[in-house]
């Protein structure tokens, strides 16, 4: 698909060019060789700053291509067998690219070949990632927890990822602004040429160099500094210096720079918000916690210096472009895990310590001065042997009960019944007054059996006359 999308593309800009087809197949396979980010040689002048988003696609397709057709439980030897087809394939294409500059250069005599080592170790890293990217999406979280690596540790790579992907996308927000502010220096660009093919090949090419400027506005973003020749703009200091005529490089700012590029430092804040955001998701102990922090912001400032060095290059007369390495990697870690850290405090990435649980406290054995109760009142004395108040005991069993009064038996508080809760109290019915009046009493029965007797003794009477 990239070989039929860039020989399309070649057709048409000799078309419009009104050249001969005499060296279309050293075009296409230098501009293949130019989308794996080897560099080309054009009249002795080497173009090494070539864009990033063919590349991009590139990884892109490859690691779609080896995730659909990874099996998630696949053994190392199909894995392999995946790996090498997505590799073997770009490498094939490279050897016949290398023959076709090779055999076109001695009829184009402006063309030189690249350097075939360089080459294929373009083609190789850029599919080599792409497989990469594919198969670990698969298979990686398995075998990282084969290895026995700890859970964290693996959690690491989310947080990384999107960590460069927040400060990459804040960073071409200030460029599509930068834009906007320096609209009439992009126009003044696009008037270079009065065709509407050559205006919209300058349209094109500058989508394509659009990831490195974002990259570029990513290293101004964290402190750091990016250069084109002697051009240097970073968000403190600018100096001025020749640049390419592309429109893309509008954006750049111009001497004298004025505060508001320093306000390019709170992308670099916002990115380190995001990545402490990803490492506070699941609350670890302090140590971890930091250590987890650690390394995802380092993985993610290596990540995005490996992607500088493939941004920049030489340029022709305009010499080195590319970003200031030195300081692009501690400034991304400095951002990265300082702000990253305060993230993940203020986002209760931390577990609480928990207190310590204090132990029941055991009583204390009784000391061997107080004594049993029962032996205070038989006056009972340890023996020789230890035994208290033994032989006593056995001379009260035989002689007898002593003088004294004997000890009530001690009984258990705890061991006793707890009392009956008292009945309730009785209501009275109604319309009586007071519940003694239904009760009775002694003299109220006596009186009841006297009245009973003299009843039946005046009925036993005989009848009078």
């Amino acid at each position: 698909m990239a070989l039929v999308i860039i020989a399309a593309v070649v057709l048409v800009q000799l078309v419009i060019a009104n050249s001969d087809l005499t060296g279309t197949l050293g075009a296409v396979a230098s501009m293949w060789l130019a989308a794996h980010l080897v560099p080309i040689s054009i009249a002795g002048q080497q173009l090494g700053v070539l864009p990033l988003a063919p590349a991009a696609l590139m990884v892109w397709a490859t690691a779609h291509g080896t995730a659909q057709i990874t099996p998630s439980r696949g053994s190392w030897f199909v894995i392999r067998w995946i790996v090498g087809s997505a590799l073997g394939g770009p490498l094939l294409i490279a050897a016949i690219s290398l023959a076709v500059v090779h055999d076109a250069a001695s009829v184009i005599t402006v063309l030189q070949t690249p350097n075939a080592l360089r080459a294929f170790s373009g083609v190789l890293g850029v599919h080599g990632l792409g497989a990469v990217i594919g198969v670990g999406s698969r298979v990686g979280r398995r075998e990282l927890e084969r290895m026995g690596l700890p859970v964290w540790l693996t959690d690491t790579l989310r947080p990384a990822m999107i960590g460069m992907a927040a400060l990459l996308s804040l960073s071409c927000a200030a460029v599509a602004i930068s834009l906007i502010v320096h609209w009439g220096t992009m126009h003044e660009l696009f008037g270079i040429t009065d065709s509407f093919f050559g205006q919209l090949s300058l349209a094109l090419l500058s989508l394509l160099y659009l990831p490195n400027v974002v990259v570029g506005a990513a290293a101004i973003a964290v402190g750091s500094s990016a250069h084109i020749g002697f051009a240097t703009f970073s968000a403190f200091t600018v100096f001025g210096g020749d640049i390419p005529a592309l429109p893309i490089l509008a954006a750049v700012p111009a001497p004298p720079l004025g505060p508001i590029w320093v306000a390019l430092l709170i992308i670099g804040a916002a990115a380190g918000v995001a990545i402490g955001q990803q490492c506070a998701r699941k609350p670890l102990p302090v140590p971890i916690a930091f250590a987890k922090l650690a390394v995802a912001s380092l993985a993610a400032a290596v990540g995005l210096a490996l992607l500088a060095i493939a941004a920049g290059g030489e340029l022709g007369n305009f010499g080195h472009v590319g970003v200031d390495q030195a300081t692009f990697i501690p400034g991304a870690f400095f951002w990265f895990f300082v702000i990253g850290g305060l993230t993940v405090v203020m986002a209760g990435g931390i577990t609480p310590r928990l207190k310590p649980v204090a132990k029941p406290t055991e009583p204390a054995p009784a000391s061997v001065d107080q004594q049993d109760p029962i032996s205070e009142s038989l006056d009972l004395q340890p023996d020789e042997d230890g035994d208290p108040g033994a032989d006593d005991v056995e001379e009260s069993r035989i002689d007898g009960p002593v003088d004294e009064p004997d000890a009530e038996p001690v009984t258990d508080v705890e061991s006793q019944p707890e009392p009956a809760p008292p009945p309730p109290p009785v209501k009275p019915a109604p319309g009586v007054e007071d519940v003694e009046d239904l009760m009775f009493v002694d003299a109220d029965i006596e009186a009841d059996v006297i009245q009973a007797d003299v009843v039946h003794a005046e009925d036993d009477q005989p009848p009078s006359r």
